[in-house]
């Protein structure tokens, strides 16, 4: 892996999306019109402006879901968390096209190479599909064949984050996604799989598990229990690659 050189950068909002009801979809564009070196899973540590003062505001980390070749850099924000270091509404939901952030990165070692690993799982909870949605956009950019098998968690089916360009992605890539609703309730039209992401499900949609390295990503409770259903499973700790937010 390169080990790029983590710098400091302005950047503006160039977009703001309300993705879904929980989940709001944030493009920055860099001052100096370069993009940003770094490897798909990486995140960066990002700081809001005073646009009084010019103070930068206390830094938060956050995974990139652009693909590296991409000048803008994108983001998943939940609008109003409910654990975690960031509880409560969240400022994102305040800002305005053209704010301006300060970015330091990138940062981290969950990071994914498809021409090193060519058969992997990826396990995402939430807004935790965003490092895997750098990951899978970038495979598409190179025409990777790496075979995917990817279980995405989340608690209402409103609540997928950008659910066309995934359904795009698994027409164009070796790529099979399986959505499951851990909330799921009468009338609201899922038909697919519920419940949270166990060794049986694991086992059901990735059979060949030991011939896959494993990335997983998400809230804390999510990760560990992943991890602990792995383990279940016998999967060794050095096939595991996991990142954990709040």
């Amino acid at each position: 892996m390169v080990n790029y050189p983590v710098l400091e950068r302005k950047y503006a909002v160039s977009e703001k999306i309300d993705e879904t009801n929980e989940v709001l979809v944030i493009g920055m564009k860099p001052e100096d019109g370069k993009p940003n070196a770094f490897d798909p899973g990486m995140f960066m540590m990002i700081s809001g402006i005073d646009k009084q003062t010019g103070e930068k505001h206390v830094a938060r980390a956050m995974s990139i879901a652009s693909d590296p070749s991409s000048v803008n850099i994108e983001f998943f924000v939940i609008k109003s968390p409910t654990h975690g270091e960031h509880q409560g509404r969240s400022h994102f939901n305040d800002i305005e096209i053209n704010d301006p952030f300060v970015l330091r990165g990138p940062n981290g070692q969950f990071r994914f190479d498809p021409n090193k690993d060519k058969k992997v799982l990826f396990v995402a909870g939430g807004t935790g599909l965003a490092p895997f949605m750098s990951m899978l956009r970038h495979m598409r950019v190179i025409n990777s064949d790496t075979d995917v098998i990817m279980l995405y968690s989340i608690k209402y089916p409103t609540e997928i984050i950008k659910k066309q360009e995934l359904a795009d992605l698994a027409t164009k890539l070796k790529l099979k996604a399986t959505v499951t609703v851990t909330r799921p309730a009468q009338g609201d039209g899922w038909t697919g799989q519920t419940g949270h992401v166990d060794s049986a499900m694991i086992q059901k949609y990735a059979p060949d598990l030991n011939e896959r390295m494993t990335y997983v990503c998400g809230p804390l409770p999510f990760v560990k229990a992943v991890k602990d259903a792995l383990a279940e499973l016998n999967v060794p700790t050095n096939r595991i690659s996991a990142d954990v937010w709040g």
